[in-house]
């Protein structure tokens, strides 16, 4: 895994944005040769240079285009069947339409329908090879790292699992196991080391190859190697806590097995007055932008709000936001105006039958959210952000969520990371789980990964699986 911004990225994803940049650019140079027969037509250096900024913004849009569409969320198990080709002509289109609205701002960087559809076709050839060679080299045994847990319970298990888990990215070859005496044995007993008198932890991870150990014990007291695991790093092999793992590998951070010293001294929670104006002028920028875009939209919506059952259009209500404080959040009614009824409020939950059907649509996606951006604008919320509860559940939470309230260090969003990767919660235990996204966020918030949230969350847009 990489790590850019704090955010954590597939190697083996970022080589394939590499290679599939180079293959658009490529075929941009490719089309416009082809077309007009003449390479030194291309010779000259501020033809060139004119031409590089033509076939970069052509790359840009359709990379910009394949993510929105999750082609770069692999799913190695459904490898290039029918998803992959659904998902390709999709982000070839909605990458013609950005490079139209390009090619109307900036008429300069055009380079001619004739050219254009060459290179979209050579672009379709090269990215379709790319995605062949990459599924079928991604099988490849020397690709998979060995790996090794010191531990053998319940957190090793859960570990284990997560390593060899059909659909991850990084592929691991599970070497062993060295288990702790006094833990509780949950793991496949075969996998277990055979320890000789005078092995030590350096030679072992030497005699099976191991290029990485993950410590996954959770009692540490007496006993625990902390010598030979400094001396394993000091001979180039990875040692990994379990949190950390859970946190590479999943992108949460898992609160049921978490040592406070790790939130502690563990990096992150950038609070910084750079990250802070960066993240406000980010804000201010997309509110903007999306406001002045969607307003046709918005007006749209508040008449079929009213049409529906002539109730109010806008609904108003109490959230908890930035270090505890209440503030009123503005959304577009989805639900009947008889919603909470029996005055006691309810969660949100998927199919629920208290929405209308301009509510459902607008859900799904998410124009019900865009009144928020006001919200924005006030400073109360940020464009991307963990989700702002009401205060009802938030007492609750606090109770039986362990460290609930450090979301609410930082200000909530219109979207987040939990909202793009996890459905609507509708329990204490989807609480939790929405929590373990939403403080890997606060941990590692970056104007990356708030890009990389946005681009998921028009991909909920466009998918219609609003959450």
């Amino acid at each position: 895994m990489l790590r850019i911004s704090n955010h954590y990225v597939s190697k083996i994803v970022f080589v394939l944005l590499f290679i599939e940049v180079l293959i658009l650019l490529g075929a941009a140079y490719a089309g416009a040769a082809v077309r007009f027969l003449d390479p030194a037509a291309l010779a000259n250096k501020r033809d060139l240079d004119h031409f590089f900024t033509s076939a970069l913004a052509f790359a840009s849009a359709i990379i910009f285009s394949m993510s929105a569409m999750g082609m770069y969320q692999l799913n190695f198990s459904e490898g290039l069947r029918n998803p992959f080709f659904t998902k390709l002509l999709p982000s070839f289109l909605l990458g013609f339409i950005i490079l139209t609205l390009v090619f109307y701002v900036a008429p300069d960087l055009y380079f001619g329908r004739g050219v254009l559809v060459l290179v979209f076709a050579l672009a379709a050839v090269g990215i379709l090879a790319a995605r062949v060679i990459f599924f079928k080299t991604s099988e490849l045994q020397f690709l998979q790292s060995r790996i090794l847990f010191l531990g053998g319970g319940p957190l090793a298990k859960e570990c284990a699992d997560l390593a060899v888990g059909k659909d991850t990215y990084h592929k691991y070859e599970i070497a062993g196991f060295l288990v702790n005496p006094n833990e509780e044995l949950c793991v496949d007993p075969t996998k277990l080391l055979k320890v000789r008198d005078g092995d030590s932890l350096v030679s072992l991870a030497n005699q099976y190859n191991v290029e990485e150990i993950v410590v996954s014990v959770q009692n540490r007291r007496g006993g625990f190697p902390i010598k030979e695991l400094l001396e394993c790093k000091l001979q180039g092999v990875r040692v990994t806590d379990a949190a950390t793992f859970f946190e590479r590998e999943t992108c949460q951070i898992r609160v049921d097995s978490l040592q406070p010293s790790w939130l502690v001294f563990g990096g992150g929670f950038d609070q910084s007055f750079a990250r802070t104006f960066m993240k406000r002028s980010f804000d201010l920028i997309c509110s903007t932008i999306i406001l002045v875009a969607t307003f046709p939209i918005m007006l749209a919506a508040a008449a079929l709000v009213y049409l529906e059952d002539r109730g109010a259009v806008f609904y108003s209500q109490e959230r908890v936001g930035l270090d505890g404080k209440p503030f009123r959040v503005h959304k577009f009614r989805s639900m009947g105006t008889d919603a909470e009824k029996g005055g006691k409020p309810q969660w949100a939950a998927q199919n629920d039958p208290r929405v209308t059907r301009i509510g459902n649509i607008m859900r799904k996606t998410r124009i019900d959210e865009l009144p928020q951006i006001l919200n924005v604008f006030k400073g109360q919320m940020s464009f991307v952000g963990p989700r702002p509860e009401r205060p009802y559940f938030v007492e609750q939470l606090i109770e039986v969520v362990p460290y609930y309230n450090v979301r609410h260090s930082i200000k909530p969003g219109i979207t987040g990371w939990a909202q793009v990767r996890y459905g609507y919660g509708a329990s204490a235990e989807d609480a939790l789980q929405k929590l373990q996204y939403d403080l890997y966020y606060v941990k590692n918030n970056s104007l990356f990964l708030d890009v990389l949230v946005l681009i998921d969350t028009l991909k909920v847009v466009l998918f219609r699986s609003g959450r």
